[in-house]
Parts: structure tokens; sequence; C-alpha cells
């Protein structure tokens, strides 16, 4: 084990209030955002019944995203990132709570392809936001640890949600599992009033004062230049085709395949939430024992090898537990990208970076959720399920070929 790494500073609870007060207001938010998570492919089920229409809301919402992802890096480089979180938070909360009032009224489907994108447009922004400003929290040693912890607070928070979202679901419609995330929008966004973060560094440079569609580009440059960051951003590119649309997948089998009802699905959510606290609640260990390459390697292979396994899984308790093996893996290695990301990334950067690797790796997303649907529909989920995982398994395991297997690669320099 390397020195350095065992002589990280352990992330105290008692010392790091702002830490505290900003994953208490995020966790609530993210009670209420696994609502939405559930409810939307649910509404859209129940208007449409049409696998192939759920997978097309999903779609639109990832294309905004991506789009996003093209202006959000400058913007969060260049504007406050406190009130960006602020801002975000009160616009998702007034277009969710959209859907509910107007299905008072009737079921326009057709509302659910513009609020869909809007909230995938700011959930970006805010994502980016959230990734830059964290290292104003907690110390760079602590990264890990900090992510890893927000993460488990998440997941605890999204146990509860989808069972909560299942059954209003089943008992008063799905939109008004929706009304309830737009609630919670809303109270993060008075609670992250009362944090403070830190102001960067002395010695960051500011951004750079070029025109705007060169900062574009920045984001994107800065990764091709990091050996281990342009591998991560080729492979997530291709396993990104193959995850939006799983959840999807996963709902729609057990509704139309099993005969489930709409708690039961909140029920099986819920419970891979228990994967992705384990996942979390680990990933610094695991990381600090096998190093970044094989962690991320092998954690990508069984989240994999679990996306395979649904596809043979015949009863509810089966892709439950399923369920939990593919997110809880997937959580180690998503966290443990994102933590290199700002370990290596200047501040005045950061913003930037981040969008450009989410937005270049998220491009075959939209098209992935629109074409596992569509085959789902036309061979059966099942079989996708399982063609699927051996393709996700394939393409981890090329990681092993790239600069992705070093130990630290944290301390590998930039190139160019």
């Amino acid at each position: 084990m390397d020195d350095q790494e065992a002589a990280a500073p352990p992330l105290q609870w008692r010392d790091n209030r702002d830490f505290n007060l900003f994953l208490l207001v995020q966790t609530f938010s993210t009670a209420g955002n696994t609502f939405t998570m559930v409810a939307i492919p649910l509404l859209v089920l129940h208007a449409t019944g049409s696998v192939v229409q759920m997978g097309l809301v999903t779609g639109a919402g990832a294309v905004a995203n991506i789009l996003a992802g093209i202006f959000a890096g400058v913007i969060v480089d260049r504007f406050d990132r406190r009130r960006l979180l602020i801002v975000c938070d009160v616009a998702r909360g007034v277009i969710y709570a959209s859907i509910p009032v107007a299905w008072l009224f009737a079921t326009p489907i057709w509302l659910l392809y513009v609020v869909v994108p809007l909230g995938g447009a700011l959930a970006m922004l805010f994502q980016v936001t959230y990734v830059a400003i964290l290292p104003r929290l907690v110390d760079a040693e602590q990264l890990t640890q900090a992510n890893g912890r927000l993460s488990a607070s998440y997941a605890t928070a999204g146990i509860a949600g989808p069972i909560i979202a299942g059954i209003l679901s089943a008992r008063y419609g799905p939109a008004t599992a929706i009304g309830v995330d737009a609630a919670t929008f809303l109270a993060a966004a008075v609670g992250i009033f009362f944090v403070r973060f830190r102001s960067p560094a002395p010695t960051e440079a500011p951004a750079e004062a070029v025109p705007f569609w060169r900062n574009l580009l920045v984001g994107a440059r800065f990764l091709w230049r990091h050996p281990v960051l342009r591998s991560l951003t080729a492979l997530l590119t291709l396993l990104i085709f193959i995850h939006l649309g799983l959840i999807d997948l996963i709902i729609y089998y057990l509704k139309t395949d099993l005969g489930q009802p709409d708690s039961t699905i909140g029920y099986v959510l819920a419970v891979t939430g228990l994967g992705t606290i384990a996942g979390s609640l680990l990933v610094a260990r695991v990381r600090r024992r096998f190093g970044f390459g094989l962690t991320w390697v092998a954690a990508t292979m069984l989240c994999g090898a679990g996306i395979a396994g649904l596809g043979f899984a015949a009863s509810v308790p089966a892709v439950a537990l399923l369920s939990v093996v593919t997110f809880g893996f997937s959580t180690i290695a998503g966290i443990c990208s994102m933590t290199l990301r700002q370990q290596v990334t200047p501040n005045a950067l950061l913003g930037r970076v981040t969008a450009a690797y989410w937005t270049i790796h998220s491009t075959l997303g939209p098209v992935g959720a629109a074409v596992l649907t569509a085959a789902a529909a036309g061979f059966g989920v099942n079989t996708v399920l399982v063609v699927a995982g051996i393709a996700y398994m394939l393409i981890a395991a090329a990681g092993m070929l790239t600069p992705i297997r070093q130990r630290r690669p944290e301390l590998l320099p930039v190139t160019g």
C-alpha cells in the first residue's frame, strides 16, 4: 500500500459542519428525486403502454443533458457556484411542479417531452457545479471519502424514495410522486443558503479570459492531454450506450413480463440502494488496497455481469438481488472516476473539464436508451439484458490495455 495513500486524514463528522449540512440538504433532495426516477417511466407506461415511449422520453432528457454540457462548464467556471446550485434547484422545483398541475386536467404526454429535457439540462448544470464545488468543502486527500459518503447517504435516502413513490403511484398516480419531488428541490435550495464554502486557493489561476466559444474546448483538451481521463472518456462513451436505459428495462420487465404492480417496482428500485450504499462505503478502502486501475476495471466488469444476470432472473427477488450487484459495482467505478477528475484538475478548470467529460461520454446514451428499449420490445428484455451485459464486460476489460490500469493515475503528468 502506498504510504501517502495510507496517511490520508479521515473525514471526521464533527469537524466539518458545512460538508455535513451540504450532505443533509442534498440527501433530502435526492430522496425526492428518486420519486421522479420511478414516476416518470410509470407515467409514460400508464398513459401509452409503450416501452418505446419510455425510452424516447429518457432519451430526450439525455439529449438535453448532453447539449447543456456544452455550456455548463463555462458557466460553472465563470459564475458563483453556490448561487448556481440554488438556481438549479429552484428551477427544477418549478418545472416538475407543472406535471401534477397539468395532470389534474388531462394527460398531456407532450409536456413530458418539455419538462424532462429541461430537467435534464438543469441536472447537468447542477451536477457539474456540485462536482466543481466539493473540493471547497473538504481537503484533497479526503475527496474519495467525501464522494463515497455523499453517495452512500444519497443511496440511503433513495431506499425510502422509490418505496414511497411506488406506493403513491399505485394509490394516487405517478403525477403525485413527481409533485413531491418538486417540493424537495425547493427545500434543498433553501438549505444551500446556509452552507459556507471555502474560497478558492489564492495560488489557483482564474478562468482564462478567452472568447466564449474557445472555452467550450478547454475541458476537452485537458481530458485529451491526461492519458487516463482520455481512456476513461472513450470507454465510458461505449458503456453509457448500455447503462442509460437500464432502469427503463428493469421497470418494463417487472411490470410486463413479471406482472408486478407499481408498489413492487418501487420496492425493487429501493433495494438497489443497498448496493449503492455498500459500494460507496467500500470504495475508499478498496481503492487504497488495490489501486485505481484494478478497482475501476473489476468493478465495471462485475457491473456488466450483473446486467447479464438480470436476463436470467425469473423472479422479483432475483431481479432485486442482481440490481443490487449491478448498481453497487457501478457506484464503485463511478466514484473512482469522479474523484480522479477532482484530484488532477485545477479548480479554475474543474467545471469545464467535468462538463466536457460528461458531455462527451454521454453522446451515445440517448441512442442506447432508444435502441435497447426498442430491441426489448422486439426480441424480449431477457435477450437484450444478456447481450448488453456481455458487451459491458468486454468494454470494461479493455481498460487493462490502456493507462487506466495505473495504480495511482493522479500522479501522472498531463501531456502536451
